[in-house]
């Protein structure tokens, strides 16, 4: 009996240690995989299948427990018919809707992605696809979004039927990208507008001059600096300084121009914001209604594929996310429950 136990002990070490291995082996491999392939992938969502998907599990969940297997029986016709249909129409061109979804911060730093994914749209779209941008942004830097909205324009100009869709917000630089767009869809209550330019800046001059502190600012160029935050700030500064915003406003005012040219132009310019039936009012946009109404209307007539490109993560990363959104999740989970509980009755 001792001899036994010892053997199975034995055993075990051995398979645990083979074990241990073979995860060794298997999490370097994936990091010399994840160093040396692309750290960017693209993922595609096919959003037609995904709707019914959803509608099927529905059905069958609102379907009597007997009727069930007849109703997944027929949704297997239904499948085996519709690839029937599609191998006979495949000389038959349908077009395709590419969503792409851009959330803008203050630095517009999805630029680049947003960049990479136009691209990818441009290469593969044919006659006749739309190209749908979900945009949600309330602005920042000019210079960024300058940039980001020329990559809307590369839509137009490659020929695609561009449709912009604000379900919360796009002000400043996120309604500068949202005017290139041939059709501008707004949500009853978002927000768009904001067609001006702000800066600010503190100023401790005085504070630094009060403790004797001197601040030496040299430069070379009548204009290199007209504002500071730490030297004393002139009257021609602060002149020059209001001359190169509403410079910056002009250009704003004249790209939207440009791109909506019915648009009484000075009566929106004013760093207002409106939502979204007073912005259809005015003109600011074309269509109200929200950017998930549309693309499930438009499913019914063409393919619907959201693209969106994504960082690879490191395994260790994906694992310490992973535990982290389960803690989360749990603990979110008993609050709720807890919460639930008050309304409980006893």
């Amino acid at each position: 009996m001792n001899e036994w136990l010892m053997d199975m002990g034995r055993f075990v070490v051995q398979m645990s240690i083979l074990t241990l291995l073979i995860v060794v082996a298997v999490v370097v491999v994936a990091r010399i995989r994840n160093e040396a392939g692309e750290r960017v992938r693209l993922r595609i969502d096919e959003l037609n299948d995904r709707l019914e998907y959803r509608r099927r599990r529905l059905v069958l969940a609102a379907t009597e427990p007997n009727a069930r297997k007849r109703l997944a029986k027929a949704f297997r016709r239904d499948d085996k018919s519709r690839s029937r249909a599609s191998r006979k129409q495949a000389g038959e061109t349908r077009s395709t809707v590419w969503v792409l979804d851009f959330h803008g911060d203050l630095r517009a730093t999805a630029v680049g992605r947003f960049a990479e994914e136009i691209s990818a749209v441009t290469s593969a779209a044919s006659e006749g696809d739309e190209v749908v941008i979900r945009l949600e942004s309330a602005g920042g830097l000019v210079h960024a979004y300058g940039l980001a909205a020329a990559q809307v324009d590369r839509l137009r100009e490659a020929g695609l039927n561009t449709t912009v869709c604000v379900d919360k917000v796009a002000a400043s630089g996120g309604y500068l990208m949202a005017c290139a767009a041939d059709q501008l869809r707004v949500a009853p209550f978002a927000v768009l507008g904001s067609i001006g330019v702000v800066a600010q800046l503190p100023n401790v001059h005085r504070l630094l001059k009060r403790h004797d502190v001197d601040v030496e600012l040299l430069t070379a160029g009548e204009y290199k600096r007209t504002l500071t935050v730490f030297g004393e700030n002139t009257e021609e500064g602060r002149e020059k300084f209001q001359s190169d915003l509403e410079h910056i406003h002009e250009l704003f005012k004249q790209h939207v121009v440009e791109r909506r040219p019915r648009l009484d132009i000075e009566s929106v310019a004013t760093g207002e914001v409106w939502y979204g039936r007073d912005a259809l009012e005015k003109g600011l946009a074309d269509v109200l209604g929200t950017s998930e109404a549309y693309l499930v209307a438009r499913m019914k007539e063409s393919r619907v594929v959201n693209l969106r490109l994504e960082a690879r993560q490191p395994l260790g990363k994906r694992f310490g996310m992973a535990v982290r959104e389960g803690v989360e999740g749990g603990v979110e989970r008993l609050v709720e429950r807890l919460d639930a509980s008050r309304w409980e009755k006893r």
